[in-house]
């Protein structure tokens, strides 16, 4: 029997529209109802996948900033994380600040950024970055503006520097074809940090064996997920190199495709999705 999903949130759970249908909210109770942990598992931070997963009757378990903090909200307790190195941080400010490119940090205290753009969920650096990174440990650095080009050809600079990698980008940066859209971004997180490790860890913490977990999602990041759990969907919204990697595809994002994964493993009492 399965005992836990693990979703994404953008493409995934939400629709194109940025919404949670009411069908796939009252489809994540009844799972949730019947004992299995449903579980957050996105690149946005901590703040934002509480929000969600609150929204959506899920579980007071989160997996945040791709992979890199696992919390729990409800006993406000870190279930584990795994920070960049504060070196890197620091390389990774100075390169945003000499182009002008808005940094932003995210931490188990909130994003802290470079630039101020949202005074309700974001707080402006005021120190210096050598003297921040001392106190508060970086979870995932986001790099992002409005110019593709100056995203693009910082790009290169980032993947120089030692112990990180780029999680999660805008798919204009990875795909000719992709028109870019107002923002163009990319995450940056430790070297060992992906949805996969933070599924991985949070199935220790719960002890779930991964062959009784789900994973659900739609982009590249969720990949390391479908690697770790014993059935894996990806979302008919995915390009094909993503289907490819995953069990089962389910449908869109606009036509309730995780609703569809959940109702029929309620129907099935927890042994099946198709």
């Amino acid at each position: 029997m399965y005992k836990a999903v693990f979703i994404d949130i953008d493409g995934t759970l939400r629709n194109d529209l940025g919404k949670i249908s009411d069908r796939t909210k009252e489809a994540i109770k009844n799972v949730a109802q019947a004992g299995i942990k449903i579980i957050i598992c996105s690149g946005r931070p901590v703040r934002t996948a509480i929000e969600v997963s609150k929204e959506c009757f899920a579980s007071e378990y989160v997996i945040t900033s791709n992979g890199a903090y696992g919390y729990n909200y409800k006993e406000n307790k870190c279930v584990f994380k795994n920070p960049m190195e504060k070196e890197a941080c620091v390389k990774i400010y100075n390169l945003a600040k000499e182009n002008d490119i808005n940094f932003i940090m995210n931490t188990e205290k909130g994003r802290f950024v470079l630039k101020q753009t949202n005074k309700k969920t974001d707080t402006l650096l005021d120190e210096p970055i050598e003297s921040f990174v001392e106190k508060i440990d970086i979870m995932q650095c986001l790099i992002q503006d409005k110019s593709f080009e100056k995203i693009r050809d910082l790009k290169p600079e980032i993947e120089k520097i030692k112990n990180v990698g780029i999680k999660n980008q805008s798919k204009a940066l990875t795909n000719p074809k992709e028109k870019p859209r107002e923002i163009t971004y990319f995450d940056i997180a430790d070297i060992k940090t992906s949805k996969g490790y933070g599924v991985e860890n949070v199935c220790k913490a719960l002890n779930i064996d991964l062959k009784d977990a789900i994973s659900i999602g739609d982009d590249y990041n969720d990949v390391s997920m479908f690697e770790k759990t014993g059935l894996s969907i990806a979302m008919g919204n995915a390009n094909d190199e993503v289907k490819s990697k995953a069990k089962y595809v389910t449908l869109t994002n606009n036509e309730n495709g995780v609703a569809f994964v959940l109702e029929n493993l309620i129907k099935s009492k927890g042994e099946s999705v198709c």
